[in-house]
């Protein structure tokens, strides 16, 4: 699956999960995206699109 959101570039980002005992351990944060159909110039296409993105209306979907 695609980690990057074609509009702005969101990716995975790297922390800590952090228990009660402060003990940290490696996790990453996902972007949540989907897989819509983009309205291009060329034609409609299949593209990873973060839900942000979605929400602000920086992409057009295609019927």
């Amino acid at each position: 699956m695609a980690y990057r959101c074609v509009v702005c570039g969101k990716g995975p980002a790297a922390g800590k999960t952090v228990s009660h005992s402060h003990r940290g351990t490696n996790r990453r944060f996902l972007p949540n995206l989907q897989r819509i159909k983009v309205q291009l110039p060329g034609g409609p296409q299949r593209q990873y699109v973060c839900t942000k993105c979605l929400k602000s209306d920086r992409v057009r979907k295609a019927s």
